[in-house]
């Protein structure tokens, strides 16, 4: 249970929809980045690599290398889905100007373990498709999220239990076994991937070395080559910085 009580004792601190916590956009627009040619036959929408933290999309020598600690079960990142993932790609990872690497910060503790748990377990390609459709349904399983955090009962029953027997009991509480099934995840794989204590300790890793460096507070926070965009949360205010930055 070492990681999950290091997440406790770190989701103390964070919240969802905190943002970033230091750091400047700054005024000044910068120069028009140069966009790139995507690989023969593909989109730059259609090139997902795994990274060391996350997954990133897009040209990965992009000029512009935008990153977002998000958490699947924070409503805030889940407006941001909704409303922004579509137009970032479309209108700027699609140009070879700007890269997006999603990294998993598990706000709200073992819920969260579990969504990230099966939203990894898709694989490399699908990646950002199940997290937009994860966004996009987000009220499904927030509702009974809820409504488990309140029942004693529940929370009582996971006293004692492995990291993987929480993740699991989460995951049924929540509906999202059935969630991946419907998408082509059988159960035996998305049960074995609740389970699996390296990818636990890998997910579990990057929220503890995020928050505890103070980089990030709560989610969505956004670093756009290396630096917060601080106090940005929404699409409505990602945007400007990214033309600002010079995507435009």
């Amino acid at each position: 249970m070492r990681n999950l009580l290091a997440l406790t004792a770190l989701i103390a601190l964070a919240g969802c929809g905190g943002g970033g916590s230091t750091g400047a956009n700054g005024t000044t627009e910068a120069p028009p980045v140069a966009g790139a040619a995507p690989p023969a036959g593909k989109q730059w929408t259609d090139v997902v690599e795994k990274t060391e933290q996350g997954y990133r999309l897009g040209n990965p020598n992009a000029p512009l290398k935008l990153v977002e600690y998000g958490s699947r079960t924070c409503p805030t990142c889940g407006i941001f889905g909704r409303e922004g993932m579509q137009p970032l790609e479309q209108k700027y990872v699609s140009t070879g100007k700007v890269s997006y690497e999603f990294r998993e910060f598990l706000v709200h503790g073992a819920p969260d373990l579990a969504a990230s748990l099966l939203g990894t377990c898709v694989g490399t390609e699908p990646f950002f498709v199940i997290l937009e459709q994860m966004y996009q349904n987000q009220l499904s399983y927030l509702e009974p999220l809820e409504a488990a955090s309140k029942d004693q009962a529940f929370t009582a029953s996971l006293q004692g239990k492995s990291p993987g027997q929480v993740s699991t009991a989460w995951a049924e509480k929540l509906g999202l076994i059935d969630f991946f099934k419907q998408r082509g995840v059988p159960e035996a794989k998305a049960r074995a991937c609740l389970t699996d204590q390296k990818a636990i300790d890998a997910l579990a890793k990057v929220t503890n070395d995020a928050g505890a460096s103070g980089l990030v507070t709560g989610t969505p926070t956004f670093i756009l080559n290396d630096k917060p965009v601080e106090g940005v949360v929404s699409w409505s205010q990602l945007e400007p910085a990214l033309r600002n930055a010079g995507a435009r």
